[in-house]
């Protein structure tokens, strides 16, 4: 089931990415020559027009065939040329390149703002929602691996009902009660009640002043969570602000992975392959499916963003060329253009299998 839905959430957003590209390039009048879903080899096709509309066998990606977007002799002087990409002016080439990016993001931010219309779990600690809100509970957010409330087998979007030590019990749930009940207890037993899913559980956790220097703790962040249901209007632009955070956040972490790569302290361990998002996808999931919703809103982002990085063969490697041609005031030669993307390709392909591989070595070692 998890695979199913990672390859309708890899169509959702393929799809919304190539056709960025294609909707832009139709109505700049550029001939498109192909749509394609999944790598070759080719399993059916049909053409339409002067486009030919393809779905391939490997399913980790897909492309739009721009004519002149690999610059050769019939786009640059032949019949067509007029409608290759290659002779439009720069602006246009840049709008055609960009419009997959741009497209992705506005899916996230359609998908944030539908999530908020159906009803979306969203934390009210200091916000003006909680009129809006429903079913608020405190809920763990994240939990600190090896510690405590992951021994004993918390997890976030757990609930919690009650919290007690002996025959103490804490009158009023909230995280700074909860925080402070903890402390104020030590290294002594604390008795947790939370529900996960449609269950109600309990478990016996002692807290151990290790996970917070000087303090009693268990290895957990909570917060108050409620559904939040907003008007359209509302809904929309809560949306935005939230696709606005989440790309802010997520352009942030690329940064320092890239400067950490470049300082020779990278690290494939915050890295996540297809086989990785899989497990990801099942996660979301068995939450419910407003939870998937908001995750295929967070990869939408992290593609338009990973796309943007200057790397031959991506989007931002392609709006690179364009910028130096641009500067130069001349082309780039078609011949050098071609194999720069080809090693790019190609880098990207290794990077592909290097990150499945140790997806697959860490699924074994958990």
């Amino acid at each position: 089931m998890s695979i199913l839905l990672f390859l309708i959430i890899l169509v959702v957003l393929i799809v919304s990415h190539e056709f960025g590209h294609f909707i832009v390039a139709k109505l700049a009048k550029i001939r498109v020559d192909e749509f394609a879903f999944g790598f070759p080899p080719r399993l059916w096709s049909v053409k339409m027009g002067e486009t030919e509309y393809a779905i391939n066998a490997l399913p980790f990606g897909g492309y739009v065939k721009i004519f002149g977007e690999n610059p050769d002799e019939e786009s640059l002087r032949g019949p067509e040329h007029a409608r290759s990409l290659v002779t439009q002016p720069k602006w246009i080439q840049a709008a055609v390149i960009s419009a997959g990016v741009v497209f992705n993001i506005l899916l996230a931010w359609l998908l944030l703002s539908l999530g908020f219309m159906i009803g979306f779990p969203t934390a009210l600690g200091g916000s003006d929602f909680e009129k809006y809100a429903k079913d608020t509970a405190l809920t763990i957010t994240s939990v600190i691996q090896k510690a405590p409330a992951d021994i004993a087998g918390l997890k976030p979007g757990d609930k919690i009902i009650s919290v007690s030590s002996g025959k103490e019990i804490l009158a009023e749930i909230n995280p700074e009660t909860v925080k402070s009940f903890i402390e104020n207890h030590g290294e002594k037993p604390i008795g947790i009640s939370y529900a996960r899913n449609e269950s109600r559980l309990e478990t016996l956790i002692t807290p151990s002043t290790g996970v917070i220097e000087n303090k009693a703790a268990i290895g957990i962040s909570m917060d108050m969570i409620g559904i939040v249901r907003l008007p359209v209007h509302k809904a929309l632009w809560e949306g935005a602000n939230n696709t606005y955070f989440l790309l802010d956040e997520t352009a942030r972490g690329l940064y320092g992975m890239i400067r950490n790569a470049v300082m020779g302290q990278g690290s494939l361990a915050g890295v996540t392959g297809p086989v990785g998002i899989v497990k990801m996808v099942g996660d979301a999931s068995s939450l419910g499916f407003i939870y998937l919703i908001g995750f295929t809103a967070l990869i939408s982002i992290n593609l338009a963003i990973v796309n943007l990085i200057p790397i031959p063969a991506l989007d931002g490697g392609r709006l690179l060329f364009i910028i130096i041609e641009a500067v130069k005031g001349s082309p780039i030669k078609p011949k050098v253009a071609n194999v720069v993307n080809a090693a790019g390709f190609a880098l990207l392909m290794i990077l592909m299998v290097v990150v499945t591989y140790n997806d697959v070595v860490r699924l074994f070692i958990k």
